[in-house]
């Protein structure tokens, strides 16, 4: 018997027994990093961000508040906000936690120093010492051309200046940038080998599809509990496992430049919720007309969208791909 295809809408992404998918998650995690990992607890590293929230709240159901640690990161041009957040979710779950600053490492490893030299190249008047940065992506969805880097820098007074950015200069700024999430991942294995833990990941599913995540930086971890979920199910867990309402209505920062900046605006180009929807519609072989109606786009916009995240996904595959043995 043929069954009717349901009208593409935000309600199909939501778990129907969410107490059952939960309980699913928690079990295979359990089972992982027990059995198949052979370790005694979990580490994971919280930001206030809704995704190591609800990693962390997972790993406490799987393996108990007493066999979790979590582990805060922050340098200097992190957001204050982050570590109160992650110190609230902690509490909530009845969780260790350690604080360890990643800026030594960061200005041995030549961190800001090589970042700002390439902004320097781009925009001469820049002064690390009182202004702040970030990179920004700008693409018109109503067109078929890959997307446009800007380095952004504000004044002290606020005022704005932004610059195309050469390729030889967006690569050192990401490059250089990445030692965050390296020294993150490193810091976590210490804490994680010195215990005999794993590490648990944070990434969610269109992160890790499209390659928002730093290889052997965020994108190191022993296991990831939430990489096969859309931000649309991450958040519908926050509620069920009771994470801070706090965490649940901040807006997902990088959390990586100077300069307050959202993932959207640097990465994703979309809000989650049209992301997610796209992504499942395509997926699960809706019309274009199908997913344009459900998201209120033209037909020619889901297909420019659609064409972007499988360019990204394309051009990230070598951050999936795992060593090459000969």
């Amino acid at each position: 018997m043929h069954t009717q295809k349901r009208t593409l809408s935000h309600e199909l992404l939501l778990f129907e027994e969410i107490e059952k998918e939960c309980d699913k998650i928690v079990d295979k995690l359990k089972k992982t990093v027990y059995h198949q990992l052979n370790r005694r607890g979990g580490v994971v590293g919280i930001s206030g961000g809704i995704d190591s929230s609800v990693t962390l709240a997972l790993t406490v159901r799987a393996l108990g508040a007493e066999n979790v640690i979590g582990i805060i990161l922050p340098e200097s041009e992190s957001s204050s906000d982050s570590e109160i957040m992650a110190k609230e979710l902690a509490k909530r779950f009845g969780v260790k936690v350690v604080v360890e600053s990643i800026t030594p490492a960061l200005k041995g490893f030549g961190c800001y120093s090589r970042r700002d030299s390439a902004i320097s190249n781009v925009i001469p008047a820049f002064n690390s010492d009182t202004d702040k940065s970030k990179i920004v992506i700008k693409q018109d969805i109503k067109k078929n051309i890959p997307p446009i880097h800007l380095v952004t820098v504000i004044a002290p007074d606020g005022i704005e200046n932004s610059k195309m950015l050469p390729a030889k200069d967006y690569l050192q700024i990401v490059a250089s940038s990445n030692f965050k999430q390296r020294s993150r991942m490193a810091m976590l294995y210490y804490h994680a080998e010195r215990l005999y833990y794993s590490v648990i990941g944070t990434p969610n599913r269109n992160e890790i599809e499209q390659g928002f995540f730093v290889k052997f930086g965020d994108g190191g971890a022993d296991v990831m509990p939430i990489s096969n979920l859309y931000k649309t199910q991450v958040y519908q867990l926050a509620k069920y496992l009771e994470v801070p309402q706090e965490i649940i209505d901040r807006i997902p920062t990088t959390d990586t430049y100077s300069a307050e900046q959202t993932q959207e605006e640097f990465f994703f180009q979309l809000p989650y919720e049209i992301m997610d929807l796209i992504s499942y519609g395509l997926e699960n072989k809706y019309s274009i007309e199908e997913i344009a109606t459900s998201i209120k786009k033209t037909e020619e916009e889901v297909i420019n969208i659609s064409r972007n995240i499988e360019r990204k996904k394309k051009t990230t595959a070598y951050l999936r791909t795992n060593p090459i043995y000969f």
